[in-house]
């Protein structure tokens, strides 16, 4: 039994050090048969699909702006599913980066190679220049190695920058401490679309790397509060899974919140965060477990969250 469960354990860390994208792990991934597939979401943005998180594209006659840029085997396929849209012949001017994590900056050195300007949140830059770990302060822990100076952001901002092209006003707004504490969500108000992060993913359970500065309740803020400056027919980008709306938005953060309400009440009655797993209190919200984050390991996160435990592989820190 004990043999069962250390090999689950394995194959969960291995799991999640794949979608993370870990130097080591990017290369070991076979990307040569990962095919990008292009959504036309509103007017010029094109929503791109791979391997990693969703990528955003403003395309027009001022050049290209994406937003995040998958793993770096991938970044001449991204390139190749640009210019096959025969928008513009123009180059990828600027990436944003919405947060540090392999799978949404692994692009950022051949993007830059190529002439693009990396623009992320102060944080971003620190963490992709620095490493260290990233987890949920329990089962899920992964070690990122530092990234090349090529790779790092070389516009960084504190609060919001805006970039002007093709007639928009491509706005990068910072929410602190939701998924990392460098997130940022990218608004694209001519077109009425949104891009946002890994703050929203249609996975399931998020994963939240506390490690890094990240807490629910930090999302479910970015949330609402995202949501209640956006139009109703606003077209959402996750950072993960299919093209959403606002009710998808408003049906995630309601199960963050009833989640976050239930380990509150345990915590609330001194119990241990094995003894909520043991009762399985996050019974009612099951469909949300995943091979990524499961029920578990959403306890775990959420019982960090609200306590601001970190994990004790970060004391050193």
């Amino acid at each position: 039994m004990k043999r069962m469960t250390r090999l689950v354990m394995i194959l969960a860390i291995a799991a999640v050090t794949m979608f993370l994208g870990r130097p080591a792990s990017a290369q070991d991934q076979d990307f040569s048969k990962v095919q990008i597939k292009v959504t036309k979401v509103s007017g010029n943005i094109y929503m791109l699909e791979g391997a990693g998180g969703n990528i955003a594209a403003s395309v027009g006659e001022d050049g290209i702006v994406i937003v995040d840029d998958q793993f770096a085997p991938l970044a001449d396929k991204i390139q190749a599913a640009l210019k096959d849209l025969g928008v513009t012949n123009k180059p990828v001017r600027f990436v944003i980066n919405t947060h540090y994590h392999g799978d949404h900056t692994g692009g950022n050195e051949p993007f830059n190679n190529a002439g693009s300007t990396i623009i992320a949140h102060d944080n971003v830059r620190k963490r992709l220049e620095t490493g260290g770990t990233a987890g949920n302060g329990a089962s899920v822990k992964i070690e990122n190695k530092p990234a090349a100076k090529a790779a790092l952001p070389v516009i960084t901002f504190e609060h919001d920058v805006t970039v002007h092209l093709n007639g928009e006003d491509i706005r990068a707004m910072h929410f602190p401490s939701g998924h990392t504490d460098g997130d940022s969500i990218i608004f694209f108000p001519k077109n009425n679309v949104v891009h946002m992060g890994d703050d929203f993913v249609r996975y399931g359970f998020p994963f939240v790397d506390v490690a890094s500065g990240g807490s629910v309740q930090g999302i479910i803020d970015a949330m609402e509060k995202t949501a209640a400056q956006l139009p109703a027919d606003v077209k959402v980008i996750p950072g993960h899974g299919a093209l959403s709306n606002l009710d998808d938005v408003r049906a995630y953060t309601k199960m963050l919140k009833e989640t976050s309400a239930v380990v509150q009440k345990e915590l609330g009655e001194r119990k241990t965060l094995d003894q909520m797993k043991q009762a399985r209190i996050l019974a009612p919200w099951e469909k949300f477990s995943g091979s990524f984050i499961n029920t578990d390991a959403f306890i775990e996160t959420l019982y960090n969250s609200l306590t601001g435990h970190k994990g004790e592989f970060l004391k050193h820190n």
